[in-house]
């Protein structure tokens, strides 16, 4: 397996390193925000998502372009993933419609606060490609994810999830799924391992709830370029404290270095 790390502008996360830890940012508020972002960025970890749509003014554009302007000085550097996660795929109900929406990713995009941008690759297609104009346009790295709450797909089918993002041009494919057994969970894995070495692009894969949580540790072994945990508050069931993946990461990267 060839690792395919995140780059963000010019530079791989985590030294290029699998998989590398990105921790969420689900303040309501704006002073909040400002707080957890400077609490979570001083535990270190490579990459800082801001949940848009835990946002309590995401309906006023000023607010949010002034609230991305504030994370990313609060950062410290840490670069910064944009994501306003759909409803249907795990997200905060929000006031906005999907045109809305793009005008918000517009906004934040043109704003230079951000650092890459996740939207769910089954969105309508022309919302799609309109975001992946504006991302690609401003030379940024677009994530396509999809994420099931219910259940693990069948090996096709995740694989399939990883093919779709690859044709419609996502600089790196996300997959989430529930398992309810650790088959599920090994058959996540195996697909994981599979896109890896089939597409060009860096793929990111979990299992969620707490049967998946092996998933976050181990999944950069079977080429899995993102573990997402616990800053201050978790943004999905089964992240673990950045701390804890941290120091677990740590010891499997010395062992498999032996």
């Amino acid at each position: 397996m060839h690792p395919r790390p995140l780059y963000v502008r010019g530079r791989p996360l985590a030294d290029g390193r699998l998989p590398a830890v990105c921790a969420p940012l689900v303040a309501r508020t704006h002073a909040a925000l400002v707080a957890e972002t400077r609490a979570v960025a001083a535990k270190q970890p490579d990459l800082l998502e801001w949940r848009v749509d835990f946002f309590g003014a995401i309906g006023d554009l000023s607010q949010v372009v002034a609230a991305a302007k504030a994370v990313r000085e609060a950062a410290g550097g840490i670069p910064i993933l944009f994501t306003r996660r759909a409803q249907r795929e795990g997200g905060q109900p929000i006031a906005l419609d999907e045109g809305q929406v793009v005008v918000m990713y517009a906004e934040v995009i043109a704003s230079g606060a951000i650092d890459l941008v996740d939207y769910e690759m089954d969105n309508d297609a022309l919302q799609l490609a309109r975001v992946r104009d504006l991302v690609h346009g401003a030379a940024l790295p677009l994530v396509l994810s999809f994420h099931d709450f219910q259940s693990t797909p069948s090996t096709e089918q995740l694989i399939a999830r990883f093919a779709q993002a690859h044709a419609q041009r996502a600089d790196v494919a996300k997959v989430a799924v529930m398992p309810h057994s650790m088959e599920d969970v090994l058959r996540l894995l195996g697909a994981t391992l599979e896109a890896s070495e089939r597409f060009p692009i860096p793929v990111i894969s979990m299992a969620m709830g707490g049967l998946g949580a092996v998933s976050r540790v181990c999944g950069g072994a079977f080429g899995s370029a993102l573990t997402f945990a616990v800053g201050a508050a978790a943004s999905a069931p089964g992240q673990m404290p950045i701390e804890d993946v941290q120091a677990a990461l740590a010891v499997l990267r010395r062992a498999s270095s032996g």
